[in-house]
């Protein structure tokens, strides 16, 4: 099909709206349109560090060392190729090993560790962290050995996540550091920009890469006062990248990433290299509420790292937002990348999306968007300033208001969390519910917020509720007419209510008797225009109703609705704010209630 046929008939499809009203913004104000022509640049592919699949990393997490040992040893005999040592004060999200050596020998009991790759996750505590790694190495003589592992020092990401300055090293206390690691064998890199503290916050795609970009810099420059030239400080920086279900905005996210750190590498007079890029499938994305969606959003993080050149991807299990995940749980996460390496062959081919007018369009708009960012921060004094003054977190806090008004709204569905939730799921096998305190946050700390927490709040409520009447929060769904005229809106009103906890009973609306005091009206227009006028709202009040809502727009182009009415639900409602008044008629402080 040639795209003036393809625009013919989206015009004819549009009827009066323009071609146009298929482009749409993010919420970073970048342009997607509905079509693009192959693109025939001659771009950098987005390669691997080394040809082949990409690390397939799990978390070792487990508080207790035996049974992190056990889990650990399981992951590697399933097929994972890779470790991501998660300790307490990490980014474990409430679990983590503990800094002890005796407890990290036992984690790592009968691992070769010349065999995997290693990633260390202990924010504030890296240092200490990185000195019981190169003790056990040194303890089991690997020294000679060049180990994979990735200290992940990261003072910059520690601090925007806490608020609170990590302590840094001096140019002496780093060289020293840093030979001391290599002494011991671990010939990874020791810095890692880490984009997850930003992308948690609700930082957008180009966001996310300017303040990797901005974290790489500020360290490529203390690796050089620390006397390590330009080329080796360069290689001393591993880059980490939080992926999440919005698969092509992941995808061009990696791919980006490449492209801006080879013009920093040029413009430091350096021949760009192939960096070293770790992915972890979003914190921000994962539900407490039908847990098992998560498998699916997984899956499509992993997808797109995988096809954006990421080198290692660790993969956060499906319970994970619900607490410590147990063995099928993790093996899920494991097996969930081995299928795409195995059976899907994805990394077959280098940079699939290399061509591809759309997919190339929105990397080179990332690149342009993140760059100016990158710039806007440098202008700053650099990432740290910009922190510690406040600024970067208050742009972050513009797009993150953005996303959460776009979900709230129900324009960015949540799917078994404000979309098609359901109020009978089952519970979910955990190793542990209940994580440790989390590290305290000061005033600066970007915040850590999943997208649906919102939505879990008001289904917790409704939990709450339901135990203290002896019965789910239950709205009346008052149809006119046929099924036919009232099935969508009355099944829309279901599913919107489930959102919040709330159950719903279906009946004609001549049919109320007062039983449920809270009623939500669903039918057509032409029915609303013609049967529905004030002395029905009248007898539905009468009858026992003490809050009534309405499916529709509350401006028809038909008339006026009746008065009465408390509120409607539609397109342009405030559905977070909707389902919050909801719960609160059930609440037994209402008189009455």
């Amino acid at each position: 099909m040639s795209e003036a046929i393809w625009r013919r008939l989206a015009e004819k499809a549009l009827g009066d709206a323009p071609l146009e009203s298929l482009s749409h913004l993010t919420v970073e104000g970048l342009r997607i349109e509905p079509l693009y022509a192959r693109s025939t640049a001659d771009t950098a592919l987005a390669l691997r560090q080394q040809a082949g699949p990409w690390g397939v990393s799990q978390r070792v997490d487990h508080p207790q060392p035996d049974e992190a040992n056990r889990l650990a040893r399981l992951d590697l005999e399933g097929g994972a190729n890779a470790l991501t040592l998660v300790f307490a004060g990490g980014t474990a999200h409430g679990f983590g090993l503990p800094l002890d050596p005796d407890a990290l020998a036992t984690a790592l009991q009968g691992i070769e560790l010349d065999y995997i790759s290693l990633r260390l996750d202990a924010c504030a505590n890296t240092q200490l962290a990185a000195r019981l790694v190169a003790g056990l190495t040194t303890t089991r003589r690997l020294t000679s050995a060049a180990l994979s592992v990735d200290i992940g020092l990261d003072p910059i990401g520690t601090l925007a996540r806490t608020g609170l300055p990590a302590g840094g090293l001096s140019p002496r206390s780093l060289r020293e550091f840093v030979e001391a690691n290599r002494a011991a064998g671990l010939a990874g890199r020791t810095f890692l920009a880490d984009g997850r503290p930003y992308h948690d916050a609700g930082a957008g795609e180009a966001q996310e890469l300017a303040a990797v970009l901005a974290t790489a810099l500020a360290y490529l420059r203390r690796l050089e006062q620390a006397g390590f030239d330009r080329a080796a400080a360069a290689r001393d920086i591993a880059f980490l990248l939080a992926a999440d279900a919005v698969t092509f905005f992941t995808l061009a996210k990696f791919r980006a990433l490449r492209r801006l750190w080879a013009r920093i590498e040029e413009l430091c007079g350096l021949a760009p290299q192939p960096l070293r890029l770790h992915a972890e499938t979003s914190w921000r994305m994962m539900t407490r509420r039908a847990p098992w969606v998560n498998v699916m959003r997984v899956t499509a993080a992993v997808f797109a790292a995988g096809t954006g050149g990421a080198d290692i991807i660790t993969a956060l299990p499906f319970t994970a937002a619900l607490g410590l995940p147990e063995d099928r749980a993790r093996r899920l996460a494991r097996n969930t990348q081995l299928v795409l390496l195995d059976e899907s062959h994805l990394a077959k081919v280098e940079d699939p999306a290399a061509g591809s007018g759309g997919l190339e369009a929105l990397t080179d708009q990332l690149c342009l968007r993140a760059w100016d960012l990158f710039q806007e921060i440098e202008r700053e004094g650099g990432v740290e300033a910009s922190l510690f003054a406040g600024k970067f977190q208050a742009r972050i806090a513009v797009v993150a208001r953005k996303r959460a008004e776009s979900h709230a709204a129900l324009e960015s569905a949540i799917t078994g969390t404000s979309a098609f939730p359901d109020l009978d799921e089952k519970p979910v096998t955990l190793a542990a519910a209940v994580p440790w305190p989390q590290a305290a946050r000061a005033r600066l700390a970007l915040p850590d917020a999943r997208d649906a927490a919102p939505f879990e709040a008001l289904r917790d409520r409704a939990d709450a509720l339901t135990d203290a009447m002896g019965c789910r929060p239950t709205i009346y769904l008052a149809t006119l007419g046929p099924p036919a005229g009232h099935g969508p809106r009355a099944t829309h009103a279901a599913n919107f209510f489930a959102a919040a906890g709330i159950a719903t009973v279906v009946g004609d609306i001549a049919d109320y008797d007062g039983a449920l005091p809270f009623v939500c009206v669903c039918g057509p227009d032409a029915l609303y225009a013609t049967a529905l006028d004030e002395t029905t709202v009248s007898g539905l009040r009468a009858a026992g109703a003490g809050r009534i809502l309405l499916v529709g727009p509350p401006d028809p182009s038909n008339g006026s609705r009746p008065s009465g009415i408390d509120g409607f639900i539609g397109k342009d409602a405030p559905a977070l704010r909707l389902l919050g008044e909801s719960l609160d008629f059930f609440e037994p402080t209402r008189s009455g209630h």
